[in-house]
């Protein structure tokens, strides 16, 4: 039965995503399930893989790109045994995403309740997950601490904001004008980081207890400014040096910055910081990957959080949901259904 994929031959722009039919279906081997895809999220992190930025993974070519899935286990490779045909998975792939077949290791498959929206369930895996360890696993934040989110109108930010106000947090949120609208519907002030020093704008507030940052590079030493005492600064991207906008020696330099003050905070007022890769995090501390995700489908089957899903695309319209990425400003996630 012929099945499609979004397959990559080399790194590039939106163009480089081509839309394959494969005759053969692939048969999954030992620890191995054959997936049905019903929802792929894509997200910003798919752009840089894109490119051959990603830091993660750098091939080989040629490759599905897909961050994130969920589907439902068609068939089992032998000692494959957690789950049975029918039953609905989700997973942190990577790569492997973008097809309405996937072979994935079992290992890594979470359970997805069978009532949940598949493109709203897609959200979890990367944004909601990241999010979530940020909040619980990097900083103890008690109810009505506060929080800055820089880029507060994308899929982690929103995640961040959707989940402080399912944990009774006050947030302040970072974006462009465009969305401030989107940030305040989340219940956060929102500030426009194109008006103004919003780092003087936090400060006059008082100072937040966690701030969360992606730029990476030298806007960390922002970040960190906002901070009150016994503050923590929570880095879990260099967009700056994957969009080019700032090279390899000023991600380092911010990098850098941000393992002092982890190991140095009584030099700062007791203000830290920490950086987070949800990738090595999960390689380190698997079963916390597993009942954190779990977690979060509950918050979802409950309605205590509530993932943007602006469109949902086919698989032939991976390139728009791409150069729509790169646009900026969508305030919540694209989401292919194979």
């Amino acid at each position: 039965m012929p099945w499609q994929r979004i397959t990559i031959r080399r790194f590039g722009g939106p163009e480089v995503l081509e839309l394959e039919t494969v005759d053969a279906v692939p048969e999954p081997r030992r620890g191995e399930v054959r997936v049905k895809v019903l929802a792929a999220g894509v997200g910003f992190t798919d752009t840089f893989i894109r490119r051959g930025r990603y830091p993660g993974f750098k091939g080989p070519l040629p490759f599905t790109p897909g961050y994130e899935l969920v589907g439902t286990v068609e068939t089992t490779g032998p000692g494959a045994t957690r789950f049975a045909p029918g039953q609905r998975v989700a997973e942190l792939c990577v790569t492997g995403g973008y097809a309405q077949l996937a072979i994935r290791p079992e290992r890594d498959l979470v359970r997805v309740p069978e009532d949940l929206d598949p493109a709203e369930a897609v959200c979890i895996p990367l944004a909601y997950l990241t999010a979530y360890q940020m909040l619980v696993r990097c900083c103890q934040l008690g109810r009505g601490a506060r929080i800055l989110v820089i880029g507060a109108s994308g899929t982690v930010g929103t995640a961040l904001l959707d989940l402080a106000r399912d944990m009774g947090l006050s947030a302040i949120g970072t974006a462009s004008a465009r969305n401030l609208d989107v940030v305040r519907r989340l219940g956060a002030e929102a500030i426009d980081y194109r008006e103004g020093d919003f780092v003087d704008r936090v400060r006059s507030r008082g100072g937040v207890d966690a701030a969360f940052d992606a730029i990476g590079g030298a806007h960390f030493k922002r970040s960190f400014a906002c901070l009150r005492a016994g503050g923590r600064l929570v880095g879990y991207g260099s967009q700056t040096m994957a969009t080019g906008d700032e090279g390899l020696l000023a991600a380092a330099v911010g990098l850098l910055r941000l393992k002092t003050w982890e190991i140095l905070p009584s030099l700062f007022g007791g203000r830290s910081a920490t950086f987070y890769s949800i990738t090595a995090r999960r390689k380190e501390h698997h079963g916390e990957h597993v009942t954190d995700m779990e977690a979060l489908f509950g918050l979802l089957r409950e309605r205590r959080i509530h993932p943007v899903v602006v469109e949902r695309l086919p698989l032939s319209r991976a390139r728009e949901a791409h150069e729509r990425i790169a646009s900026g400003g969508l305030g919540g996630k694209i989401v292919l259904v194979p």
